[in-house]
């Protein structure tokens, strides 16, 4: 009975310590809302491997921005990225991460176009820089 009870305890610790599986960011797993002129959107979102990005920028003069801010907002709320441009709207897959940054005496707030972003820079409100991260987004529908 010890024996049996032993080997079912261990049968279960060996099921807990198996990682759990993540979906495939390829799929609806890479699906995250974004904001485009004041209009919220569910984008489908897949960094590109490494390695890659200054080829693509080198060849792909029209790469689109999101904005994004890794900080979040008060009260641990996320800041939902911000898009410069949708399907039919100068629209190219490829997306280079540009990130946003508060400045000093400015509560970060929730940003939901890119010319407000673009206001927001010239107040030095925020401070803009661009990333080495480059990804494929695609807007997949309304939130």
């Amino acid at each position: 009975m010890k024996k049996s009870v032993l080997l079912i305890l261990l049968q279960c610790c060996a099921l807990l310590s198996i990682p759990a599986q993540t979906g495939s960011e390829n799929g609806s797993a890479g699906e995250m809302p974004a904001y485009y002129d004041h209009q919220l959107l569910k984008i489908n979102f897949m960094e590109l491997p490494s390695g890659g990005e200054s080829a693509n920028l080198a060849r792909n003069r029209s790469i689109n921005m999101i904005f994004m801010s890794d900080a979040g907002l008060p009260g641990g709320q996320p800041f939902i990225s911000v898009l410069d441009a949708i399907q039919g709207y100068g629209f190219n897959p490829l997306w280079l991460e540009v990130q946003i940054n508060f400045t000093a005496g400015h509560t970060p707030r929730q940003l939901f176009s890119d010319d407000e972003i673009a206001n927001a820079f010239v107040a030095e409100e925020i401070t803009l820089t661009p990333t080495d991260e480059l990804y494929r987004c695609s807007v997949v529908g309304r939130k």
